[in-house]
């Protein structure tokens, strides 16, 4: 299997900024897309950015010109910049990414998450 695992989250005031990270860990794999979602209180979880290999980046809405997505695909590695960040941006962020795994001749191809991490924007 393929492990994500994020990290980054925590309290942060209103108009501060955190770095979320999210590294795949597994053997013999490759990843095809990497995203982020989020899931506020009493909400549905909602993607909030993903990018492709190619570097082609896509945003909510609510985040874009706020938080910047980028990934270091040698390591395996996603990362969310968020700026600015609003009361209404808390909630549990989670990692999401698109694998292809292989096993000898075996080819399997899945979708993966991390466990979350918290983010909450208070005062």
């Amino acid at each position: 299997q393929v492990q994500l695992v994020e990290s980054g989250g925590g309290l942060v005031q209103p108009g501060g900024s955190l770095r979320l990270s999210c590294a795949a860990s597994g053997s013999s794999f490759e990843i095809n897309y990497m995203a982020w979602y989020r899931q506020g209180p009493g909400k549905q979880r909602e993607l909030v950015a993903d990018i492709t290999n190619a570097g082609i980046t896509t945003y909510d809405h609510s985040v874009k010109g706020r938080f910047t997505i980028s990934r270091a695909i040698a390591s395996n590695t996603m990362y969310l910049q968020m700026n600015s960040l609003k009361p209404e941006d808390t909630a549990v962020y989670y990692c999401n990414a698109d694998v292809t795994q292989r096993r000898g001749s075996v080819r399997a191809d899945f979708r993966t998450w991390g466990q979350g991490t918290q983010v909450t924007v208070s005062s």
